[in-house]
Formats: C-alpha cells, structure tokens, sequence
C-alpha cells in the first residue's frame, strides 16, 4: 500500500499550522495555471522507462511526483541548468534610524537559522517549521506573480529594470511607481555580522511606521551593485573592495554553491502584492546581496502595502525553505515554464505532513535528525515488478564477494584473498596519514602491552616458567609484526586468550607427568597445527564462517567484553585483600635524632617519607615498608578516574565547547589523556600504588633453554611426534574458532569495510606464525575480540559539519596496517622503554580495560535487546527492530541467547571445562540453526542473520502465511470448491470469468508462491487448505 501524505494541523496562540517535510505518494489534484512570461520548450525524454509512459500533452493531468520525476528525467544538454548546492538568505526591508535598508532575517544551507530577537546573534539550526496558508499562498503567487527564468543581468540594477519592466508590460506595476520600487529594490543590505560588530543594538521598525516619510533619492543608500554602474562589468570586483562577505561562515558552505536570495518587504506606495520569481541564466555575484561572496542564481521578490510584513515573512521562508529542499531545488535549475515550478510545489505539498492543532507548541524549534533520509525515492519514477530472484544465488553471490564460498580448487580461496587485496596494499600506508592512527597507536600499545605482560605471569605459573612476560613480548613482536604486515585484515589485533592458557596448562601437566620434555613435545603440537591450518586453507575451510552468524558472534563478543569488565574489578578487589584498609597498628615512628634536644613527640607528627627529610630516625618492625593502608582506597581512585575520563573524554566530539578540530583531537586521544592524568595524579599523591613490571633484559626467562628449541629430546619417545597430532587437534579447533569470530566481528557489515575481506589469508598467515612461535619456545598469539573492537572503534571516520545543524554521518573505517605495525614493534621495544614504562600504575591500567569492555558493548544489539527487558514499553528506544517484531517474540530470542551466553561464562569459568570453549562455540552455532524452526525466516532476518540454505524456508514461511491469508476469505466469503477441493474467495466486484471454474486464482496464487517449495511440502499445505 502506498504511503500517504498525513495533513496533521498545529494551531496555538492564532498562529496558522506548521508543517514538515515527509516523504508521500499522494497526488494533490489542483490545477496550475500556465504564463506567458516564459516560452516554452519541447522536452526530450530521458532515459528513465517513466518519461515514455506520457508526453507533454499530458503533463497537467498526471500526479505532481510523476510530473517532477519527468522534468527531472529529462536531458540537460549546457551546463546553465546542472544544479548546484544552494545557500538561501531572506532579507526585509527595515528602517533603521533615518535609513531604509534590506536586513538579513533568516539563511538556510539545510536547516534554517533565525536572527533572534535583539538582532545580535543567530539562532541555532533547526528544521524549518512552515505555516499551511503561507505554502499556498506562495503557489497562487507563483500562478498570478511574474516568473522570469533565464535573465540575461550583470549585476543588480540591470535586474531591478528588468523586473519592472517586466511587472508593467504585465499590467501588474502602475508605471507611475516604477522608479520607487526599482530604489526599494536597490536599497543598502546589511547582513547579521555587520550588525554584531557594532557597539549597540540595531533599533529596527516596520515600514508601516514610515507611511508619513519620504522615499526620495537623496535619503537612500545605495548598494554597492548599484554604484558599481559607473563601472560596467566591475561588481565582483567592487563587491570584493565595498562588501566584506562573512569569510568565516563561508567554511560552512559546499564547495560550488550559489546563492538564492529571498527579498520580502512592505511599502507605503503600493496598493497590490508584487511578486517575482527570478532565476538568472548565468550565476553571477550581486554586490552585498549576499551574505557570503557567492554568486547569486534565485532571486524571489515579494513587495506589498503595510499591513502585511508577518505573512510576507511566513511566505518568504516557505520559499526559502522550498529551495533548500533537495527535489523542489533541482526542478527550479532545470524549470523550462512556470509549470514546472508550480508541479516542483505541488509535489513538496505531497511531501509535508502538518502537525496537529493543540498538541504541539509552535514554538518549539526541531533539532535537526541525526541522519537524513534519502530523497532518491521522491526523484526516480516507481520501478516496474522485478523478475523473482532465485535467493540461494544470491546468497551464494554474496558469500563469493567475502571470499566466503568453496572454489573447488587447492588454495583458491587464499589467491583470491591475494588478489582482493593487493590492490589496495600501497593505500594501506598511505591512509594512515592521521593524526587519529596516532592516537589509535598509543591507546592500543597500552592497551595490549597489559594484559600480554599479565598473560606471561599466569604463563609463568602454568608452564614452570618455560614461558613469562619476556617470551609474550618477544612473540606479540614477532606474530605482530608478521600480521601487520602480510594479513588480509590488519585491523584485527593478535592477542593472548584465555583458552590457550587453558590449553598449555593441560599439555605441561601431562608432560611432567610422563616426564618428557615440555618444549619439545609443545613444538610438534605447533607443528601439526600450523600443518593442519594450512590444509584448512588449501580446502576453503573458512566458507563455514558464513555459517557464524550476529547470534554467535554477539554471544562472543558480549561474554569477551564481560570477562573483561569482570577482571578490572577483580584486580582491584585483589589489590584490596593484599592491601587492606584496616591494618591494625602500624609498628613504626619517627624519633628525634640522637643528641637533639626535641622530644619524641616534636617528631611523632611525621610520618614514614617525611621523617628522613627532617633528620629523623625510624624506629619500629615495620619501617621497612611505606604504610599501604590508602593503596586499595588510591587504586579504586586511579581505576575509576581511567575509566570516567576516557568515557567522557571519547564523546567530546559531540561536545558544545572548543573548535571541532579541537574536540576531535581531544576524544581520538581521550584514553592517553587518561592514563597520563591519572599516573600524575598517582605520583603527586605518592601513594605507593602497584606498578608496572616489565622485563629489562632480552633473554629467556629459564636460563636452561634457549630461543630456538630442539625438535627431538631424549625423554621424548620417538613416537611422540606423532600422537602430539590428536592434541593438536583440539588445539586448532581453539585456533580456529577464536580466529574467524573476531574476524567476522571486524568485517560486519556495519563497520562499512570497502578493502575487502581475508579469512583465508588470515588462517595462511596465523598458520606460518604459529609454526615460528613454536620453534621459539613462544606463546601462541590469535585475534583478540576486545582490543580488535577497540581498533575499529578507534578508526572510525564521520562526515565533516559543513552545513550549520548538520549531524556527522559513519562512513567507515580508517583501514590501513600502520597502526597494527606500531602497535606490536613498541611492544617489540618496551624492554628499552622499563624506566618510563614502571611508573605507570597497575589500577590505571585496569581502568582502560574497564573502559574498553564497556565500550566495545556499544552496538551490540544483544546488549541493546537485554536492557531493554529491564524497561517499560514506554520508555523502550525506537529501535528499529521493536517495530517490525511483537515484542514478546524479541523477549523470547534475547532469552535464548542470554541463556547461551550463560552457559558459556559457566564453561569458561572452571579449569575443568574451559578448554571445550571453543566446541561450545560450534554448538551455538548448531542451536542458532535450531532456531529456524521457532522463529520465522523475517524475524530471524531482523534480530540476526540469514543462515545459508534457507530457500526452502523462506518459500514455507511464504506458504504459511498465504494459508492464514486464504483461510481467513473463506471464512468470510465460504463460496465456491475448486475440483480439487481448494477454496477460492471471492472478493467483492470480482469478475466470475476472472476467476474461472475450478478455483484457477486459489490454484494460481498457491502454485506460484510454491514454486521453490518441494512438492512435500506442496502436498502438506494442499491438505491443510482441504481441511
């Protein structure tokens, strides 16, 4: 069913109603009157299949969004008629003091902004509120007015005789007051940023109180276009000399913009409403017409008697606000007659929807949208009935562009991963020249270094020191490095998991059991799954990530960012057990030295770093250490400061305050800011908070092994090699699952990607690492989904404001592999970097852990679905998938995936069963496909993603609704058996040969819509329709 204009009336305190602007279908059916002002031209069809359904001679009678989509369909063979970015400014003729002259009210790019009362500021940008009288009074005075399109001027007085020479001929101007309205029209405009320059307030009065004065030359100002006729030809330049345009407004302006000025006045000599609509054939820079230096195209000139200055002014932003409509403003370039303009009108009075009377306060200024819809719909004609397209294909197409499908050759998959993305490997350096990759390198080095150090201590303990802090630095160097430079996705950041914690803790227990080598066993583990990943990649085995879906990844991604949540908290708290608040007595005190004549008590009110200082002696068991009694208090202090900081500082882009250079800066850096405030603040308190440890030395932390270890050893049997095979397996199912889940995090549609993915290159790539950390005797590092979220996140690009009101849109992402280089060769150094490094405070680090598990929540929809649960109907945001699905339906699917998630926690969380993680993450995906028989094929669409082979299904859930649908008819209107016992309805006014004996329509309708259904499937519904 089409969509509808809806004519919704505003009325309070005698104002007329207001309307906005929402797109319709609906044709008005008034009758537009043609002029003779304008000649004519035949149009030439364009390409568009619309343009050959009806002609010239029937352009009156057809809708106004047809008549539109025709003009602008049609072939535009000079450039006098390509349509430009407009900037719009209504001027009013004013008296201020002795002089008459035209003052800026109003300008619009694409929201309106206002002079607010007082005349020495703009008004912020809103949407443009119109009154319903003044958008019709505009259209009569585009039928009756003069229309002159195509004006041969120079400059501004050349067009005010032509206006007036125009309004004679027409009958519309009495000669007689010719010349008044040419100096009317020739008056001095002075625009807001003259005015704010001034000491005082403007005194401004209506021309109604100027009836008893005299318009005579010799009290005009004359306009610089005016003056500028002494030198013919010479108004830019003189509007460069005289007229000092708003220079720095004029940043706001698009680039190639013309002007359209708005002129609405009433005068004491006139006794009927004047008007004109020009447009100039040529853009040309009308003195200080214009606020800003740019040439002027649209010229609408609205003079009349006193008595009218509030309508006028209503009509002259309802113009105003028509041009800066992104459909009327393209009809007024390529117009050809005054019908044109007028059909241009009648399609945005298709388009508004007025507000009611009485429940809206027409005061109320709109804040712009965050996101303008397209107005492409309005400007193409109704596309004709696509052919069905076969749905399997298509996906199978969408799944070839990702590199998502089987080749069916060895390694095709990976060479055309190369070939995606050789292309664009010179770029990914060169586009990350930016200050935001800067700020993404310092955040992320600190934000891996942490926990890569904190893996190597737990390391540490798991594997007898085989591997520490110093082997996690040494491999996120090298599998850094090696990622950044060759993968398929460099945004994607390697990191240690807790899985592989897991994983080597299980394999060196059953080595010391059976007393062999660890190192040695461990590196054919490698081995078999560096091999194993290879041959993964030979056979395509990363199409079956088409398989993970929003539901699996978003369970992942929300129990990633919990558990990081979960351990910032923890660390603090830990940090409170092993420094308690309450200490007891602290046996320690300062005394005066030996030999003063001070007593004790002179010394006592110093405390342990003070004591020294002032030549006392410590005395007492615990002096050896500074009182720790302020370190849990001072770390929750320093953890909850990070974090605050950062989340303020991030959203500062959108803040109110500073340059928008400024604010960019300053929420790209928001996390560095932090963690340096922060650190200052620690050390200014002199708190003796836990530090950062990092190693100072570049060797293994065993001084028994080396960097390369021996492939055999003599407690390892000879057979050992080849068994290490059925733990590797376990291994690259690990590997695997937490690899391509990020991955398919990182590349989601949403993050609006356009290099291209690279699953297969990828795995190649991990594969090779892997096999190098193990013949290091290094950990084995994979895709972090945190700190890649973060990454991304970090990267993001937004559109520059130029148009005042303008919210910034996403556009992407900056992809490039710079910042995943610096990150891990920082990393690589950090040993050299242990001086400054050790004066950062563990709780500050815990803070932006804190921050960016809470951050990479943002935009999880299955986040978004379980705060939901917890709030009223009322107060639920205007998601769009609360529209579409019953919400109890919503309810049911965030259940079952909170109930999944939970699972997982469990399994995670205990020794015993976090090593069948990655397996967990199959089954999600093995209860997601369940799931396609509760839910229907458009709600799983909605709330997640299109598992492959889900053609039959969407032809079932077609069929089930055509049965509720046929069902429901023949309850209403039980006529007529087919002979093969369907029933047929019978809408009212239905044609019986139409619908022909035997139920041809009913068989017809089912036929068709089962004709990707399996003839089963047909049966089943046949005899549920029988019953």
């Amino acid at each position: 069913m089409p969509q509808q204009a809806q004519l919704k009336h505003i009325h309070g305190h005698g104002r007329l109603p207001r309307v906005i602007a929402t797109d319709s279908s609906r044709p008005w059916t008034m009758n537009s009157s043609s002029g003779d002002d304008e000649a004519p031209k035949d149009p030439r069809t364009g390409g568009e299949d619309f343009t050959q359904q009806f002609t010239e001679n029937d352009f009156e009678v057809t809708p106004p969004a047809q008549r539109v989509q025709f003009i602008l369909g049609e072939d535009v063979d000079d450039g006098t008629h390509v349509s430009h970015p407009l900037f719009s400014e209504m001027g009013m003729l004013v008296k201020e003091g002795d002089e008459i002259e035209w003052k800026e009210t109003a300008r619009w790019i694409k929201f309106e902004e206002d002079v607010e009362e007082g005349g020495n500021r703009w008004s912020k940008p809103h949407v443009a509120t119109l009154s319903l009288h003044s958008l019709f009074e505009l259209r009569r005075l585009l039928v009756n007015g003069s229309v002159m399109l195509d004006m041969e001027a120079q400059n501004l007085e050349v067009m005010a005789d032509l206006v007036c020479d125009h309004m004679v001929s027409a009958g519309t101007l009495p000669s007689g007051v010719k010349d008044k309205v040419k100096d009317a029209l020739l008056r001095r405009h002075r625009h807001q940023h003259e005015y704010a320059k001034k000491t005082r307030l403007p005194i401004i009065r209506s021309l109604a109180d100027m009836r008893n004065h005299s318009s005579s030359k010799k009290d005009m100002v004359k306009s610089p276009s005016n003056q500028s006729m002494a030198r013919p030809g010479s108004g830019t330049e003189l509007s460069e000399q005289q007229h000092k345009g708003n220079t720095h407004f004029m940043r706001k302006i698009p680039p190639g913009a013309e002007a359209s000025n708005i002129l609405v006045g009433e005068v004491d000599f006139l006794e009927r409403t004047l008007s004109c609509f020009i447009r100039l054939s040529q853009a040309v820079v009308l003195g200080d017409l214009t606020e800003v230096p740019v040439p002027t195209r649209f010229v609408f000139i609205l003079l009349g008697p006193p008595g009218s200055q509030s309508n006028f002014h209503e009509i002259g932003r309802a113009m105003a606000t028509l041009m800066s409509d992104e459909i009327f403003h393209e009809v007024a370039y390529r117009a050809r007659k005054r019908d044109h303009l007028l059909s241009g009108v009648d399609e945005f009075l298709d388009a508004v929807t007025v507000l009611p009377p009485g429940e809206w306060d027409p005061t109320i200024r709109i804040e712009p949208p965050a996101a303008i819809p397209s107005q492409e719909v309005r400007k193409r004609p109704p596309e004709l009935p696509k052919e069905e397209v076969d749905e399997e294909e298509e996906e199978a197409r969408l799944r070839e562009e990702n590199g998502l499908s089987r080749t069916g050759r060895l390694f095709g998959g990976l060479i055309n991963d190369i070939k995606r993305k050789a292309p664009w490997y010179i770029s990914d350096y060169k586009d990350a020249l930016s200050m935001q990759c800067v700020a993404s390198w310092i955040f992320l080095y600190f934000a891996c270094l942490s926990p890569i150090i904190t893996f190597g201590g737990l390391l540490a303990e798991a594997t007898g020191k085989h591997m520490a802090a110093m082997e996690s630095l040494v491999s996120g160097f090298v599998c850094g490095m090696g990622y950044g430079f060759f993968s398929g996705q460099p945004l994607t950041i390697l990191g240690s998991t807790g899985p592989v914690l897991v994983f080597e803790s299980i394999i060196y227990e059953f080595c010391q059991r059976m007393g062999w080598e660890y190192m040695t066993f461990r590196f054919w583990i490698g081995m078999w799954v560096a091999g194993i990943c290879i041959v993964l990649t030979a056979i395509d085995a990363s199409a079956l990530v088409c398989y993970i879906t929003r539901f699996t990844e978003e369970n992942f991604a929300t129990l990633i960012a919990f558990i990081f949540i979960y351990k910032a908290i923890e660390n603090v708290v830990v940090i409170g057990k092993n420094f308690p608040v309450n200490q007891g007595v602290y046996n320690c005190v300062c005394t005066p030295p030996i030999g003063s004549n001070a007593s004790v008590i002179d010394y006592a009110m110093y405390n342990w770093d003070s004591c020294e200082s002032h030549n006392g002696i410590l005395v007492g068991g615990g002096c050896g250490t500074p009182p720790t009694e302020n370190v849990f208090l001072m770390s929750v202090v320093l953890c909850a400061g990070t974090f605050l900081i950062s989340t303020v500082l991030k959203e500062f882009k959108n803040a109110l305050f500073f340059p928008s250079i400024v604010r960019q800066y300053i929420s790209d850096f928001s996390v560095l800011i932090a963690i340096f405030a922060m650190s200052f603040f620690d050390y200014s308190m002199g708190v003796p908070t836990q530090k950062l440890e990092v190693p100072n030395e570049l060797k293994p932390t065993l001084s028994t092994r080396g960097w390369l270890i021996p492939p055999f050893a003599e407690k390892n049997p000879w057979w050992s090699p080849i068994i290490a095979v059925f733990p590797a397996l376990l291994g690259t199912i690990l590997i695997f699952m937490d690899q391509q889940i990020t991955a398919v995090i990182v590349n989601r549609k949403e993050n609006k990607l356009k290099k291209g993915c690279g699953y297969h290159l990828d795995l190649f790539i991990l594969s090779i690492l892997i096999a190098i950390c193990s013949m290091m005797g290094l950990p084995w590092f994979v895709a972090a989904t945190v700190l890649s979220i973060n990454h991304v996140n970090s990267l993001k690009l937004e559109s520059e404001c130029s148009a005042p009101g303008e919210k910034p849109q996403f556009l992407g992402v900056r992809e490039q592999r710079v910042t995943h280089i610096l990150i891990f060769l920082t990393i690589g150094v950090s040993v050299l970097l242990t001086p400054l490094l050790g004066n950062i405070p563990m709780p500050v680090l815990f803070g932006v852990f804190l921050y960016m598990g809470v951050a990479s929540l943002k935009g999880l929809q299955f986040f978004d679905r379980i705060l939901i649960m917890f709030m009223p109907a009322k107060y639920q945001p205007d998601y769009m998938f609360l529209r579409q699905v019953p919400i109890k339906r919503v309810h049911l699917f965030t259940m079952i995936q909170l109930a999944c998630l939970i699972i997982l926690w469990l399994i995670k969380s205990f020794s015993q069963t976090s090593i069948l993680f990655p397996l967990m993450l199959v089954v999600m995906i093995g209860i997601r496909k369940a799931l396609d028989l509760v839910f229907t094929r458009r709600e799983l669409k909605i709330l997640d993603d299109i598992m492959p082979e889900m053609t039959k299904r969407a032809a079932a859930d077609d069929l089930h609704k055509l049965d509720a649908e046929v069902g429901l008819l023949a309850r209403i209107f039980p006529w007529g058996k087919g002979s093969r016992g369907r029933v047929v309805t019978k809408p009212s006014g239905l044609d019986d040969g139409v619908v022909g004996s035997g139920g041809a329509v009913g068989a017809g309708l089912i036929s068709c819509t089962t004709s990707n259904a399996n003839e089963k499937e047909f049966e089943a519904q046949s005899s549920l329709l029988k019953k």
